[in-house]
Protein backbone atom coordinates (compact mmCIF):
# COMPACT_ATOMS: atom_id res chain seq x y z
CA UNK A 1 0.00 0.00 0.00
CA UNK A 2 2.89 2.01 -0.08
CA UNK A 3 5.95 2.68 -2.34
CA UNK A 4 9.08 4.71 -2.19
CA UNK A 5 11.19 5.49 -5.39
CA UNK A 6 13.07 8.18 -6.45
CA UNK A 7 16.54 7.53 -4.80
CA UNK A 8 19.50 7.60 -6.49
CA UNK A 9 23.69 8.96 -6.52
CA UNK A 10 23.74 12.30 -6.67
CA UNK A 11 26.82 14.75 -5.53
CA UNK A 12 27.00 16.81 -2.83
CA UNK A 13 25.25 20.17 -2.70
CA UNK A 14 22.56 18.58 -5.30
CA UNK A 15 18.86 17.45 -5.13
CA UNK A 16 16.72 14.65 -5.28
CA UNK A 17 12.86 13.95 -5.15
CA UNK A 18 11.36 10.87 -3.30
CA UNK A 19 8.01 9.84 -3.91
CA UNK A 20 5.56 7.94 -1.95
CA UNK A 21 2.68 6.28 -3.35
CA UNK A 22 -0.48 5.50 -1.01
CA UNK A 23 -3.11 3.49 -1.90
CA UNK A 24 -6.27 1.94 -0.09
CA UNK A 25 -6.10 2.75 3.32
CA UNK A 26 -2.97 4.44 3.57
CA UNK A 27 -4.12 6.98 0.75
CA UNK A 28 -5.52 10.13 2.56
CA UNK A 29 -6.21 9.51 6.25
CA UNK A 30 -2.97 8.48 7.46
CA UNK A 31 0.24 10.65 8.28
CA UNK A 32 3.04 9.90 6.35
CA UNK A 33 6.03 9.81 7.75
CA UNK A 34 9.91 9.46 6.12
CA UNK A 35 12.39 7.58 7.77
CA UNK A 36 16.35 6.52 6.66
CA UNK A 37 18.63 4.31 7.93
CA UNK A 38 22.28 4.19 6.76
CA UNK A 39 24.34 1.09 7.48
CA UNK A 40 25.39 0.20 11.03
CA UNK A 41 22.81 2.48 12.53
CA UNK A 42 18.78 2.38 13.58
CA UNK A 43 16.16 3.78 11.44
CA UNK A 44 15.52 7.51 12.20
CA UNK A 45 13.00 9.55 11.80
CA UNK A 46 12.99 12.26 8.88
CA UNK A 47 10.02 14.19 8.50
CA UNK A 48 6.62 13.81 8.47
CA UNK A 49 3.15 15.48 6.86
CA UNK A 50 -0.43 15.35 8.96
CA UNK A 51 -3.67 13.97 6.87
CA UNK A 52 -4.64 17.10 5.92
CA UNK A 53 -1.36 18.16 5.08
CA UNK A 54 -1.23 21.40 7.34
CA UNK A 55 1.22 20.23 9.68
CA UNK A 56 5.03 18.96 8.89
CA UNK A 57 7.76 18.42 10.92
CA UNK A 58 11.61 17.82 10.50
CA UNK A 59 14.26 16.06 12.17
CA UNK A 60 16.97 19.00 12.94
CA UNK A 61 19.61 17.56 10.65
CA UNK A 62 17.29 17.76 7.56
CA UNK A 63 15.71 21.26 8.48
CA UNK A 64 15.73 23.97 6.01
CA UNK A 65 17.00 21.29 3.92
CA UNK A 66 14.34 18.50 2.95
CA UNK A 67 9.97 19.42 2.58
CA UNK A 68 7.80 17.46 2.44
CA UNK A 69 4.22 18.17 0.34
CA UNK A 70 1.19 16.10 -0.45
CA UNK A 71 -0.75 15.56 -4.07
CA UNK A 72 -4.10 13.75 -2.82
CA UNK A 73 -5.50 14.06 -6.21
CA UNK A 74 -2.53 11.75 -6.75
CA UNK A 75 -2.18 9.88 -3.60
CA UNK A 76 1.51 10.86 -3.46
CA UNK A 77 3.39 12.42 -0.93
CA UNK A 78 6.84 13.62 -1.88
CA UNK A 79 10.20 14.46 -0.08
CA UNK A 80 12.31 17.12 -1.52
CA UNK A 81 15.41 17.06 -0.38
CA UNK A 82 18.14 19.96 -1.16
CA UNK A 83 21.64 20.95 -0.45
CA UNK A 84 22.62 16.80 0.09
CA UNK A 85 25.52 16.13 2.19
CA UNK A 86 27.08 12.50 2.42
CA UNK A 87 25.52 12.15 5.36
CA UNK A 88 21.93 12.07 3.96
CA UNK A 89 23.29 8.88 2.32
CA UNK A 90 20.65 5.55 3.50
CA UNK A 91 17.91 3.56 2.18
CA UNK A 92 14.79 5.73 2.52
CA UNK A 93 11.32 4.65 3.85
CA UNK A 94 8.09 6.36 3.91
CA UNK A 95 5.32 5.18 6.46
CA UNK A 96 1.58 5.74 6.85
CA UNK A 97 -0.07 6.31 10.44
CA UNK A 98 -3.17 5.58 11.08
CA UNK A 99 -3.09 8.88 13.79
CA UNK A 100 -3.35 11.35 10.74
CA UNK A 101 -3.31 14.38 12.80
CA UNK A 102 -0.26 13.77 14.81
CA UNK A 103 3.54 13.57 12.90
CA UNK A 104 5.34 10.42 15.82
CA UNK A 105 8.42 10.35 15.66
CA UNK A 106 8.91 6.67 16.71
CA UNK A 107 9.09 3.88 14.35
CA UNK A 108 6.37 1.77 16.54
CA UNK A 109 3.77 3.86 15.97
CA UNK A 110 3.71 3.84 12.03
CA UNK A 111 1.23 0.96 10.40
CA UNK A 112 2.23 0.58 7.36
CA UNK A 113 5.70 0.54 5.68
CA UNK A 114 7.06 1.13 1.98
CA UNK A 115 10.17 -0.80 0.93
CA UNK A 116 13.64 1.35 0.87
CA UNK A 117 14.56 3.51 -1.79
CA UNK A 118 18.38 3.97 -1.74
CA UNK A 119 19.80 7.24 -1.79
CA UNK A 120 23.72 8.05 -2.40
CA UNK A 121 25.47 10.96 -1.96
CA UNK A 122 29.07 11.34 -3.04
CA UNK A 123 30.95 13.87 -1.21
Amino acid sequence: QLQASGGGLVQAGGSLRLSCAASGRTSSNYAIGWFRQAPGKEREFVGGITWNGGTTKYADSVKGRFTISRDYAKNMVYLQMNSLKAEDTAVYYCAADRTGWVINLTLKEYDFWGQGTQVTVSS
